[in-house]
């Protein structure tokens, strides 16, 4: 029988293995689970509907991603396709998004709690990068960043900080990303923070921030636009 301290770390091993199986949207134990939008019931994600009822439109949405958007006042529009819109995305962990930047435009620093991000640039040049967690030092909130062309591909993975921002002056960009995720969420920082509803005190964000209170007053007085369709 092995040592007790073996068996603990064993155990251990066993258990932090058995978490990272379970750690992003569950895996589909049939060929598709169509979700039922009108369910009463509860879950986590949506549940099934009848398979025998399930159609080609529940997996299809004529969702001219080809077609460019307008942008809002940070310069981006994101153009997301997710189990919202697809029912048949239900526990099939993935999602895909088409993101439009006017010049000089941005996707501002936000994070998807819930999925990897694997991004693409069709046209133009993007400016990208995310930043590591806290801990553990030496990487602890390193910058990881590159410039983008078309046909350039980049990962931001799930959790992190990351931008998108377009340097060019005269020309928009385009990019179409995959998120690990039938709903990968999105929180854009500067939104949560200063736009929250009810606001968060400022002195808690004074302190947090180091600054004056009238700063962090005037930062939550701002309109914190939405660039999420």
């Amino acid at each position: 029988m092995a040592s007790s301290p073996t068996y603990l770390l064993l155990v251990a091993l066993f258990a932090l293995v058995s978490w990272q199986a379970v750690a992003s949207d569950p895996g589909p134990l049939q060929d598709f689970c169509v979700a039922d939008m009108h369910s009463p019931v509860r879950v986590n994600g949506f549940v099934c509907k009848n398979p025998m009822d399930a159609n080609a439109d529940d997996f299809f949405k004529a969702a001219a991603l080809d077609k460019p958007r307008v942008t809002n006042k940070v310069g981006s529009n994101v153009t997301l396709i997710n189990v919202m819109q697809i029912a048949g995305l239900n526990t099939l962990g993935i999602s895909i998004a088409r993101i439009d930047y006017a010049p000089l435009g941005q996707n501002p620093p936000h994070t998807h709690p819930r999925a990897t991000e694997i991004l693409t640039v069709l046209e133009g040049t993007l400016y990208v990068g995310f930043v590591t967690s806290n801990l553990p030092a030496p990487n602890r909130n390193k910058f990881l960043s590159k410039v983008l062309n078309k046909g350039d591909v980049f990962v931001f993975p799930v959790g992190l900080i990351h931008f998108q921002f377009n340097p060019n002056p005269h020309q928009p960009a385009v990019a179409i990303a995959a998120l690990s995720s039938q709903n990968p969420g999105a929180i854009t920082i500067a939104n949560a923070v200063f736009g929250s509803d009810p606001t968060i005190s400022d002195d808690v964000l004074a302190k947090a921030f180091q600054v004056e209170k009238n700063t962090i007053d005037w930062l939550q007085a701002q309109f914190w636009e939405n660039n999420q369709n």
